[in-house]
């Protein structure tokens, strides 16, 4: 996905979301990968790589550890829920919504990452033109007080020579 600008709207993210979705669903891809980049401060972005659909039953956190799907293997659980609608119906709903979301997290995070690299880019261009702009003001004084030094000997010279 391209020129989102600055602040992406969930609102145009929905439809490429959906269109990948929907190929999933259909068989045309069986797996649908996102790659971008994950902010963690403004000196380190790391490298992302997510499978997003299907949705993996493993996680790795920020701190490298594998968590593994609390259901078990099995996916039972001591518990039972009455949806309405359906709890087929509540979960497409809300799968849809957290790939969406997901998606959406990724691309402010890439802005982040991309605001953030600029700034750092910024600030070392800033930092080299201050100590461009020193060294030639040394240069210069260096010069001045040469030529200064050269008028006053001419001046001395001029005035013995008389």
């Amino acid at each position: 996905m391209v020129n989102y600008g600055d602040r992406p709207a969930l609102e145009r993210l929905i439809g490429p979301v959906k269109i990948l979705i929907d190929a999933y669903l259909e068989g045309r891809v069986d797996e649908v990968h996102l790659f971008g980049n994950r902010f963690v401060n403004t000196m380190k972005q790391d490298p992302l790589h997510s499978t997003i659909i299907p949705i993996p039953q493993t996680w790795t956190t920020s701190e490298g550890q594998e968590v593994v799907d609390a259901a078990g293997p099995s996916g039972a659980h001591a518990w039972d829920y009455l949806y309405e609608p359906d709890a087929k119906t509540v979960l497409d709903e809300l799968l849809v919504r957290y790939i969406e979301t997901f998606v959406y997290q990724a691309a402010v995070d890439n802005i982040a990452c991309e605001q953030s690299a600029r700034m750092v880019a910024m600030k070392a261009a800033s930092d080299n033109a201050q100590t461009i702009i020193e060294e030639l003001q040394l240069i210069y004084n260096k010069n001045r007080q040469a030529a200064i030094t050269k008028e006053i000997s001419e001046i001395v010279s001029g005035a013995a020579a008389v």
